[in-house]
């Protein structure tokens, strides 16, 4: 399954800070809808991200009913984007 979506970069502070898009609600409930056969435990969804021409593993987190996408900072540089920038992703949600 593959999901294309745009949404803004985020900050999260915590005691291990972050930089986040979260998923669309539309997007949220195609996902939801097959979480139970893909998650790993504690809702995570793998999934292979792709912004720009850079493209990597991650997992899903769940948060607010929906899910949002974890940006790594090696991302974050090569596609020289940043909290506040809107982004286009495409997920592919890995077996």
């Amino acid at each position: 399954m593959i999901l294309t979506f745009s949404g803004v970069i985020w900050y999260w502070r915590g005691p291990a800070p972050f930089y986040f898009v979260t998923v669309p609600k539309e997007q949220s409930e195609v996902l939801s809808a097959i979480s139970e056969e893909v998650t790993y435990g504690w809702g995570m969804i793998p999934v292979f991200v792709k912004i720009g021409g850079t493209e990597w593993k991650t997992s899903l987190w769940p948060k607010d009913g929906g899910y949002i996408v974890p940006l790594k900072d090696m991302v974050r540089k090569a596609e020289n984007i940043d909290e506040g920038d809107t982004v286009t992703i495409q997920l592919t949600v890995r077996d």
